[in-house]
Protein backbone atom coordinates (compact mmCIF):
# COMPACT_ATOMS: atom_id res chain seq x y z
CA UNK A 1 0.00 0.00 0.00
CA UNK A 2 0.76 3.48 -0.83
CA UNK A 3 2.03 5.07 2.72
CA UNK A 4 0.30 9.29 3.26
CA UNK A 5 2.88 11.51 4.63
CA UNK A 6 2.14 14.80 5.42
CA UNK A 7 3.53 18.23 3.98
CA UNK A 8 3.79 21.51 4.56
CA UNK A 9 3.77 23.64 1.39
CA UNK A 10 4.19 27.28 1.03
CA UNK A 11 1.93 29.86 3.02
CA UNK A 12 1.29 26.31 5.63
CA UNK A 13 -1.03 24.79 2.99
CA UNK A 14 -0.99 20.56 3.95
CA UNK A 15 -0.07 18.54 0.89
CA UNK A 16 -0.55 15.06 0.99
CA UNK A 17 2.29 12.76 -0.39
CA UNK A 18 2.47 9.13 -1.21
CA UNK A 19 5.11 7.00 -0.71
CA UNK A 20 5.48 4.03 -3.11
CA UNK A 21 8.41 2.65 -1.96
CA UNK A 22 8.18 -1.58 -1.06
CA UNK A 23 8.36 -1.84 2.66
CA UNK A 24 11.34 -4.27 2.02
CA UNK A 25 13.35 -1.77 0.30
CA UNK A 26 12.41 1.25 3.00
CA UNK A 27 13.92 -0.87 5.66
CA UNK A 28 16.95 -2.17 4.54
CA UNK A 29 17.96 0.22 1.30
CA UNK A 30 17.63 -3.03 -1.07
CA UNK A 31 15.59 -3.58 -4.19
CA UNK A 32 12.46 -5.76 -3.14
CA UNK A 33 11.36 -8.60 -5.06
CA UNK A 34 9.48 -7.53 -8.34
CA UNK A 35 5.67 -7.51 -7.23
CA UNK A 36 6.71 -6.38 -3.45
CA UNK A 37 4.45 -2.98 -3.90
CA UNK A 38 1.21 -3.86 -3.08
CA UNK A 39 -2.24 -2.39 -4.98
CA UNK A 40 -5.66 -1.79 -4.40
CA UNK A 41 -7.54 -0.42 -7.36
CA UNK A 42 -7.04 -1.36 -11.61
CA UNK A 43 -5.41 1.56 -12.25
CA UNK A 44 -2.85 0.40 -9.13
CA UNK A 45 -2.98 2.32 -5.73
CA UNK A 46 -6.11 3.85 -5.51
CA UNK A 47 -5.05 7.17 -3.47
CA UNK A 48 -8.14 9.29 -1.95
CA UNK A 49 -9.79 11.81 -3.85
CA UNK A 50 -11.86 12.85 -1.05
CA UNK A 51 -10.14 12.22 1.96
CA UNK A 52 -9.02 15.23 3.93
CA UNK A 53 -5.42 14.95 6.22
CA UNK A 54 -6.69 12.74 8.85
CA UNK A 55 -4.26 10.33 10.02
CA UNK A 56 -6.90 7.22 9.61
CA UNK A 57 -7.69 6.57 6.24
CA UNK A 58 -11.66 4.75 5.78
CA UNK A 59 -10.05 2.75 2.98
CA UNK A 60 -7.61 0.89 4.57
CA UNK A 61 -4.32 2.52 3.28
CA UNK A 62 -1.26 3.67 5.52
CA UNK A 63 -1.04 7.14 6.68
CA UNK A 64 2.14 8.23 8.36
CA UNK A 65 3.39 11.51 9.81
CA UNK A 66 6.99 10.49 9.35
CA UNK A 67 8.91 9.57 6.05
CA UNK A 68 10.07 6.19 5.79
CA UNK A 69 14.00 5.12 6.02
CA UNK A 70 15.09 6.12 2.42
CA UNK A 71 15.57 2.99 0.17
CA UNK A 72 17.85 4.70 -2.15
CA UNK A 73 17.81 7.44 -4.05
CA UNK A 74 14.93 9.79 -3.86
CA UNK A 75 12.40 10.03 -6.86
CA UNK A 76 9.50 12.94 -6.34
CA UNK A 77 6.34 12.32 -9.40
CA UNK A 78 4.54 15.22 -10.04
CA UNK A 79 1.49 14.80 -11.56
CA UNK A 80 -0.94 17.40 -13.94
CA UNK A 81 -3.39 19.63 -14.01
CA UNK A 82 -6.37 17.53 -12.39
CA UNK A 83 -4.69 14.86 -11.92
CA UNK A 84 -3.87 13.36 -8.19
CA UNK A 85 -0.75 11.10 -6.93
CA UNK A 86 -2.41 8.13 -7.99
CA UNK A 87 -2.17 7.95 -11.20
CA UNK A 88 1.44 7.52 -11.24
CA UNK A 89 0.88 4.26 -9.24
CA UNK A 90 1.18 1.52 -11.81
CA UNK A 91 4.34 3.76 -13.23
CA UNK A 92 5.74 4.15 -10.20
CA UNK A 93 5.49 0.01 -9.62
CA UNK A 94 7.38 -0.28 -12.83
CA UNK A 95 9.96 0.68 -11.67
CA UNK A 96 12.79 -1.18 -10.55
CA UNK A 97 16.18 0.60 -9.65
CA UNK A 98 15.63 0.30 -5.90
CA UNK A 99 14.71 3.75 -5.66
CA UNK A 100 12.90 5.85 -3.16
CA UNK A 101 9.68 6.46 -4.73
CA UNK A 102 7.05 9.67 -3.40
CA UNK A 103 4.26 11.08 -4.93
CA UNK A 104 2.79 14.55 -4.20
CA UNK A 105 -0.38 15.35 -4.60
CA UNK A 106 -0.35 18.90 -5.45
CA UNK A 107 -2.09 22.15 -3.93
CA UNK A 108 -5.99 22.26 -5.40
CA UNK A 109 -5.57 18.62 -6.64
CA UNK A 110 -6.03 15.23 -4.60
CA UNK A 111 -6.09 14.92 -1.13
CA UNK A 112 -3.81 18.18 -0.72
CA UNK A 113 -5.20 21.56 0.53
CA UNK A 114 -7.60 23.66 -1.74
CA UNK A 115 -7.27 27.18 -0.33
CA UNK A 116 -10.18 29.54 -1.91
CA UNK A 117 -7.92 32.17 -2.19
CA UNK A 118 -5.14 30.46 -3.57
CA UNK A 119 -1.88 31.36 -4.91
CA UNK A 120 -2.18 28.86 -7.38
CA UNK A 121 1.06 30.48 -8.94
CA UNK A 122 4.08 29.08 -10.49
CA UNK A 123 5.91 30.39 -7.70
CA UNK A 124 3.84 28.42 -4.90
CA UNK A 125 4.14 25.13 -6.79
CA UNK A 126 7.49 24.75 -6.69
CA UNK A 127 7.65 26.15 -3.36
CA UNK A 128 5.50 23.23 -2.47
CA UNK A 129 7.52 20.81 -4.57
CA UNK A 130 11.12 22.11 -2.91
CA UNK A 131 9.04 21.75 0.66
CA UNK A 132 8.29 17.86 -0.11
CA UNK A 133 12.09 17.23 -0.99
CA UNK A 134 13.30 18.87 2.07
CA UNK A 135 10.40 17.50 4.25
CA UNK A 136 10.84 14.07 3.14
CA UNK A 137 14.46 13.85 2.88
CA UNK A 138 15.07 13.01 -1.03
CA UNK A 139 17.46 15.33 -2.07
CA UNK A 140 19.11 15.75 -4.24
CA UNK A 141 16.07 14.14 -6.04
CA UNK A 142 15.15 13.44 -9.67
CA UNK A 143 11.79 14.74 -10.24
CA UNK A 144 9.91 13.32 -12.83
CA UNK A 145 6.86 15.63 -13.87
CA UNK A 146 3.99 15.46 -15.94
CA UNK A 147 2.18 18.01 -17.71
CA UNK A 148 1.74 20.96 -15.34
CA UNK A 149 4.07 19.01 -13.17
CA UNK A 150 7.00 18.72 -15.52
CA UNK A 151 6.94 22.55 -15.75
CA UNK A 152 6.81 22.51 -11.80
CA UNK A 153 9.86 20.23 -12.00
CA UNK A 154 11.76 22.09 -14.05
CA UNK A 155 11.40 25.47 -12.92
CA UNK A 156 12.89 23.79 -9.64
CA UNK A 157 15.55 22.05 -10.97
CA UNK A 158 16.52 25.55 -12.18
CA UNK A 159 16.52 27.99 -9.00
CA UNK A 160 17.33 24.87 -6.46
CA UNK A 161 20.27 22.97 -8.49
CA UNK A 162 21.21 21.80 -4.87
CA UNK A 163 18.11 19.99 -4.77
CA UNK A 164 17.88 17.93 -7.68
CA UNK A 165 19.86 15.36 -8.96
CA UNK A 166 18.41 14.63 -12.65
CA UNK A 167 15.33 15.82 -14.21
CA UNK A 168 12.70 13.89 -16.70
CA UNK A 169 10.19 16.25 -18.35
CA UNK A 170 7.28 14.27 -19.76
CA UNK A 171 4.83 15.62 -22.49
CA UNK A 172 4.90 19.80 -21.54
CA UNK A 173 5.56 22.38 -23.80
CA UNK A 174 7.65 25.51 -22.67
CA UNK A 175 5.98 27.53 -25.02
CA UNK A 176 2.98 29.78 -24.35
CA UNK A 177 -0.55 28.33 -25.63
CA UNK A 178 -2.16 31.46 -26.46
CA UNK A 179 -5.85 32.87 -24.34
CA UNK A 180 -7.66 31.34 -27.38
CA UNK A 181 -6.30 28.23 -25.00
CA UNK A 182 -7.95 28.97 -21.83
CA UNK A 183 -10.98 30.52 -23.37
CA UNK A 184 -11.42 26.58 -24.78
CA UNK A 185 -11.04 25.49 -21.21
CA UNK A 186 -13.52 27.36 -19.92
CA UNK A 187 -15.87 26.30 -22.18
CA UNK A 188 -15.40 22.96 -21.69
CA UNK A 189 -15.89 23.02 -17.80
CA UNK A 190 -19.00 24.72 -19.05
CA UNK A 191 -19.87 21.35 -20.95
CA UNK A 192 -19.35 19.22 -18.10
CA UNK A 193 -22.48 17.19 -17.25
CA UNK A 194 -21.78 17.35 -13.61
CA UNK A 195 -23.07 15.91 -11.27
CA UNK A 196 -22.41 12.92 -12.54
CA UNK A 197 -24.90 10.15 -11.79
CA UNK A 198 -22.29 7.30 -11.19
CA UNK A 199 -18.48 6.89 -11.94
CA UNK A 200 -19.58 4.85 -14.79
CA UNK A 201 -21.05 8.10 -16.25
CA UNK A 202 -18.05 9.73 -15.78
CA UNK A 203 -15.89 6.68 -17.44
CA UNK A 204 -18.29 6.96 -20.38
CA UNK A 205 -18.03 11.03 -20.74
CA UNK A 206 -15.13 11.70 -20.44
CA UNK A 207 -14.06 8.66 -22.46
CA UNK A 208 -16.35 8.39 -25.55
CA UNK A 209 -19.00 11.38 -25.38
CA UNK A 210 -17.10 14.24 -24.52
CA UNK A 211 -16.68 16.47 -27.37
CA UNK A 212 -12.99 16.71 -27.00
CA UNK A 213 -13.26 13.55 -27.54
CA UNK A 214 -11.84 12.02 -31.30
CA UNK A 215 -12.59 8.69 -30.84
CA UNK A 216 -13.15 6.01 -27.69
CA UNK A 217 -10.80 6.54 -24.96
CA UNK A 218 -11.11 4.43 -22.14
CA UNK A 219 -8.15 4.85 -20.17
CA UNK A 220 -9.07 8.61 -20.38
CA UNK A 221 -12.37 8.23 -18.89
CA UNK A 222 -10.38 6.39 -16.30
CA UNK A 223 -8.45 8.90 -15.15
CA UNK A 224 -11.27 11.37 -14.74
CA UNK A 225 -13.13 8.94 -12.49
CA UNK A 226 -10.02 8.38 -9.93
CA UNK A 227 -10.75 12.23 -9.55
CA UNK A 228 -14.19 12.38 -8.84
CA UNK A 229 -15.58 12.55 -5.74
CA UNK A 230 -19.05 11.29 -3.99
CA UNK A 231 -21.87 14.02 -2.91
CA UNK A 232 -25.46 13.85 -2.05
CA UNK A 233 -26.04 14.39 -5.71
CA UNK A 234 -23.67 12.64 -7.69
CA UNK A 235 -20.16 12.37 -8.32
CA UNK A 236 -17.79 15.95 -8.95
CA UNK A 237 -14.65 16.55 -9.53
CA UNK A 238 -12.57 16.74 -6.12
CA UNK A 239 -11.02 19.97 -7.52
CA UNK A 240 -11.96 23.28 -8.49
CA UNK A 241 -12.43 23.67 -11.74
CA UNK A 242 -11.99 27.67 -11.48
CA UNK A 243 -8.44 27.07 -9.81
CA UNK A 244 -7.31 24.72 -12.47
CA UNK A 245 -7.84 28.01 -14.83
CA UNK A 246 -6.13 29.85 -12.51
CA UNK A 247 -3.38 27.53 -12.88
CA UNK A 248 -2.71 27.00 -16.24
CA UNK A 249 -2.70 30.14 -16.89
CA UNK A 250 1.02 30.33 -15.99
CA UNK A 251 1.49 28.87 -19.00
CA UNK A 252 -1.13 30.05 -21.03
CA UNK A 253 -0.04 33.55 -21.51
CA UNK A 254 3.61 32.41 -20.87
CA UNK A 255 6.56 30.66 -22.05
CA UNK A 256 9.34 28.92 -19.99
CA UNK A 257 12.33 28.32 -21.96
CA UNK A 258 14.26 30.81 -19.76
CA UNK A 259 14.07 28.89 -17.17
CA UNK A 260 14.25 25.47 -19.12
CA UNK A 261 18.07 27.35 -20.40
CA UNK A 262 18.87 27.24 -16.28
CA UNK A 263 18.49 23.56 -16.27
CA UNK A 264 22.01 22.49 -15.30
CA UNK A 265 21.37 18.86 -14.45
CA UNK A 266 20.71 15.89 -16.47
CA UNK A 267 17.30 16.16 -17.99
CA UNK A 268 15.24 13.83 -20.17
CA UNK A 269 12.07 15.02 -22.79
CA UNK A 270 9.86 11.92 -22.71
CA UNK A 271 6.80 12.51 -25.42
CA UNK A 272 4.21 10.32 -26.60
CA UNK A 273 4.07 10.03 -30.19
CA UNK A 274 0.41 11.41 -29.94
CA UNK A 275 0.49 13.84 -27.16
CA UNK A 276 0.00 17.53 -26.94
CA UNK A 277 4.05 18.20 -27.45
CA UNK A 278 5.51 17.91 -30.70
CA UNK A 279 8.15 16.54 -32.04
CA UNK A 280 10.04 19.51 -33.14
CA UNK A 281 9.47 21.23 -29.97
CA UNK A 282 10.46 18.53 -27.48
CA UNK A 283 13.92 18.55 -30.02
CA UNK A 284 13.98 21.94 -29.02
CA UNK A 285 14.01 22.12 -25.58
CA UNK A 286 16.14 18.95 -25.52
CA UNK A 287 18.56 21.33 -27.46
CA UNK A 288 18.08 24.10 -24.97
CA UNK A 289 18.67 21.86 -21.73
CA UNK A 290 22.57 22.27 -21.30
CA UNK A 291 22.55 18.47 -20.45
CA UNK A 292 19.50 17.60 -22.50
CA UNK A 293 18.55 13.93 -24.15
CA UNK A 294 15.12 12.74 -25.86
CA UNK A 295 13.12 9.78 -26.18
CA UNK A 296 9.75 8.65 -27.84
CA UNK A 297 7.08 5.87 -26.48
CA UNK A 298 4.92 4.95 -29.11
CA UNK A 299 1.05 4.16 -29.20
CA UNK A 300 1.04 7.02 -26.48
CA UNK A 301 -0.98 9.84 -26.10
CA UNK A 302 -0.64 12.79 -23.40
CA UNK A 303 -1.27 10.34 -20.35
CA UNK A 304 1.56 8.17 -21.42
CA UNK A 305 2.81 7.58 -18.00
CA UNK A 306 -1.08 6.50 -17.31
CA UNK A 307 -1.90 4.39 -20.33
CA UNK A 308 1.95 2.76 -21.10
CA UNK A 309 3.05 2.20 -17.69
CA UNK A 310 5.35 -0.28 -18.55
CA UNK A 311 6.54 1.04 -21.73
CA UNK A 312 7.16 4.29 -19.77
CA UNK A 313 8.97 3.09 -17.33
CA UNK A 314 11.67 1.12 -19.57
CA UNK A 315 12.03 4.37 -21.60
CA UNK A 316 12.89 6.14 -18.09
CA UNK A 317 14.51 3.40 -15.89
CA UNK A 318 17.76 3.50 -18.09
CA UNK A 319 18.12 7.53 -17.94
CA UNK A 320 17.63 6.96 -13.75
CA UNK A 321 19.98 4.39 -13.81
CA UNK A 322 22.85 6.50 -15.75
CA UNK A 323 22.00 9.37 -13.89
CA UNK A 324 23.11 7.45 -10.35
CA UNK A 325 25.84 5.63 -12.04
CA UNK A 326 27.97 8.93 -13.81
Amino acid sequence: MARRLDVTGADGVRLAAWDFTPRTAARTGRQAPPGAVPHGAPHGTALPAQAGPEPTDPQGRETARRPAPAAGPGVLLLHGLMGHAGHWARAARALTGGHRVVALDQRGHGASDKPPEGPFTREAYVADAAAAVEQLGLGPVTLVGHSMGALTAWQLAAERPDLVRALVICDMRASALGAASQRAWQDWFRGWPVPFPSLDAVRRWFGEEDPWVERPHPARGAFFAEVMAAHADGWRPVFDPAQMLTSRETWVHDAHWDSLAQVRCPALVVRGLDGELGRAEAQEMVRVLPRGAYAEIPDAGHLLHYEHPEAWAETVEPFLTGVLTA
